[in-house]
């Protein structure tokens, strides 16, 4: 690498949606890389060319977009890189840090089978490594690194400090197979040399791979990278993620209607240390990140931390961003849409669910009792207006007409009716609440009341009776 500035990179596979820790290690490579005035790269590993997508690719970039985690230059296709790593490898021959292998996968497999039965280890050693070319055979072949075969390869590591392996562990490792496609880890060491990466941050799962691509460098006399590994996320009942809880990413968070700052901050916050702070910007997460401060032990993904952030993010939006966030929501999740006549409608509801929302989707769902052409009551709302004399809601309706629509005014009624009839005020307001928005859990009867309106309100009460009445006559 000839450039002193910090270059970092993620490198998705594109054969499945941006999973959680990947979205995670995103974000720790873009916040590095925006803390010290550096670049942050995006290279697609595309090279399984059968279980590579365009949708799963453009899924991930989707899903970085969404996050605001942009990227500095044109996204990399790896698998387009080929020619470069086939030069690569020709050039490691010819230097004398790798060499042809021509033993095939049959014969690989019988020795590794040899070797087991004997006790012994079954890490292969190529009988072609010091074979001269002039002994060559006309064959297909590998072209296999020259990894050193006695002491040890020390990473240091900004998580975990100093950590080392005995080199006669890791065996000779092809880094170009025999139809010419290049490796996982060589492909991956071209690359980052290339593209002059200065830090790999990456889950500790790849801590293997690493002291692999660390020989690599070495054989071709490159410097290092600095490397820091992140211990994986685990489930809330503490252990590794299955295939489906990793899979849970940020398209489905969105699809649940969290807003993109919330999920950057739930993410950063699994596995980074920000002091004491719960909530964050990402301007003032960059002010603060540094790799030193990555945690060692593994992170629980826990849903309720996501909610409880979620709503209070939802708690501290103007009434202005809030409403645009939702149709932004609505119109990705195709949930429905305010018509015309009702969006002032919508605007005055909106601080009445604002704070008993954690997500988009609870504000879109609490928006109903205004939406609604006519209201529906569910099981609990049905049985309180069956079981309420119909008389008590008539007598309710009726004096409302009577009245000046303000909150005061209603709070002083419904307290006075309810000394009339000798009922608490829970007994008065709750076939109230039922006939006006279809449920026993709802903001403030008041407040509902003087969003919908008198009228409205009046129309929704006499539905009510109606209902009530029919259920009475059997």
């Amino acid at each position: 690498m000839t450039s002193s500035r910090i270059v970092t990179r993620f490198a998705p596979s594109p054969t499945g949606k941006l999973h959680i820790g990947g979205a995670r290690t995103a974000l720790f490579n873009w916040l590095f890389a925006r803390a010290n005035n550096g670049k942050f790269l995006l290279r697609i590993e595309d090279t399984d060319r059968e279980r590579s997508s365009e949708e799963a690719t453009e899924q991930i970039l989707v899903s970085l977009k969404w996050l605001n985690l942009d990227w500095d230059d044109a996204p990399i296709s790896q698998f387009s890189r080929k020619a470069l790593h086939h030069e690569k490898a020709l050039e490691l021959l010819q230097s004398g840090g790798a060499y042809k292998c021509f033993a095939t996968p049959e014969e690989i497999s019988d020795i590794r089978a040899e070797l087991k039965a004997r006790g012994s280890t079954t890490l292969f050693i190529s009988p072609w490594r010091e074979v001269p070319e002039e002994q060559h055979p006309e064959l297909p072949y590998t072209i296999r690194l020259k990894t050193p075969e006695t002491g040890k390869s020390i990473i240091k590591d900004k998580v975990f400090g100093e950590i080392s392996i005995d080199n006669e562990t890791i065996d000779d490792l092809i880094i170009l197979r025999s139809d010419g496609s290049p490796t996982y880890n060589f492909a991956v060491v071209v690359d980052d040399h290339d593209m002059e990466v200065s830090h790999i941050i990456r889950g500790d799962d790849h801590i293997a791979n690493t002291f692999k691509q660390k020989l690599i460098y070495e054989a071709f006399g490159w410097d290092l990278p600095v490397f820091a590994h992140v211990p994986l996320i685990l489930n809330e009942q503490g252990k590794k993620l299955s295939k489906r809880e990793g899979s849970t990413g940020t398209e489905l968070y969105q699809a649940e209607g969290y807003l993109p700052e919330v999920v950057f901050n739930f993410l950063a916050r699994l596995g980074w240390s920000h002091g004491t702070e719960e909530i964050f910007t990402a301007s003032e997460a960059i002010k603060s990140f540094k790799l030193e401060d990555l945690r060692k032990s593994p992170s629980r993904l826990d849903h309720g931390i996501l909610k409880h952030l979620s709503g209070q993010y939802i708690a501290n939006l103007k009434p202005e961003e809030l409403y645009l966030n939702l149709l932004t929501f609505m119109e990705h999740s195709k949930s429905g849409n305010i018509p015309k006549a009702k969006e002032e409608l919508v605007k005055k509801a909106l601080p009445l669910v604002q704070t008993r929302s954690k997500t988009l989707q609870e504000v879109w769902d609490g928006l109903e009792f205004v939406l609604c052409e006519t209201v529906s009551y569910d099981e609990k709302s049905q049985k309180v207006l069956e079981s309420t004399p119909p008389e008590q809601i008539w007598k309710f309706w009726y004096e409302l007409a009577y009245l000046s629509w303000e909150r005061d005014v209603l709070e002083e009624y419904a307290s006075a009716f309810g000394s009339e009839l000798n009922l608490g005020l829970g007994k008065v307001l709750q076939p109230v609440r039922a006939a006006l928005v279809g449920k026993t859990v709802s903001p403030s009867v008041f407040d509902v009341m003087i969003v919908l309106g008198k009228e409205e309100s009046r129309h929704r009460l006499a539905s009510a009776i109606k209902m009530a009445l029919e259920y009475q006559r059997g």
